[in-house]
Parts: structure tokens; sequence; C-alpha cells
């Protein structure tokens, strides 16, 4: 995918709407299992209590077939630059460009609408990438 810089995607953040933290973690996951919390990110990255292999799968792919790297962070460890994009706004998937420059590629509502699933995920993004 270009961008107004002409400069290709080479990475991607997705941004979890949850803190990493023993309290943030415990919270989320609490209000998940009874209905009052929700992050479309994790449920595509995460099963009940760890990453979910069809997700690791599909990172992969993005590596190794179109030299992507995605990481995944919780809103108080995300990089400043992703911080600043995301605009408060989680989950969300910020893009880099080779020039620098940082972009919101994905946000909730687009997400979300991959349901549940690692590989409908990888596909609107590698769509995008196109």
């Amino acid at each position: 995918m270009s961008r107004e810089s002409g400069a290709a995607i080479v990475a991607l953040f997705g941004v979890y709407d949850a803190d990493a933290t023993i309290i943030g973690e415990l919270s989320y996951w609490l209000g998940a299992r009874i209905g009052i919390r929700h992050c479309s990110l994790c449920d595509i990255t995460h099963s009940l209590f760890k990453e979910k292999s069809e997700w690791q799968s599909c990172q992969k792919l993005l590596a190794q077939v179109h030299g992507l790297d995605f990481q995944a962070f919780h809103r108080n460890d995300a990089p400043a630059k992703v911080r600043e994009v995301s605009n408060g706004s989680y989950p969300i998937i910020v893009s880099k460009d080779a020039s620098g420059a940082y972009e919101i590629f994905m946000d909730n509502s687009e997400i979300s609408s991959c349901g549940k699933s690692a590989q409908a995920f990888l596909d609107e993004i590698v769509s995008r990438l196109n």
C-alpha cells in the first residue's frame, strides 16, 4: 500500500483496548467473560488464555510473504508515535511507511468486520496493501 508520501508500508502496530498491567489484564479478562468489556483485536489474536496459533501463522505470513512486521501493544505500552496517531481510539492498527510516517491503517469498526478470524484479518490487511 502506498501512502500520500508514496512510500511503502514497512510495519503495522496493533493496539489492544486493554492495559498491560496485572490489574489491566485481569480487569479486561473478567470483563470480557461477563460481557462488559470487548476488544475486537483481542478476539482475533487471542483465545481464552493465550495467543491463537492461527494468528501466529498469519503474523508469520505477513513477515515472510509481505515483508511486514506486525507488533501488538496495549494502550499503555504502545510507542509514543503510535499512541499519538491513535488519539485514544482503541483497538486500532497504525501503519509506518518507509519514510517514517505513521497513520491509521484500520480502525475498530474495520477490525470488527473481520469477526474473530485471524485469516479474515490477514486477508483484509493484504487487500489494503495492494
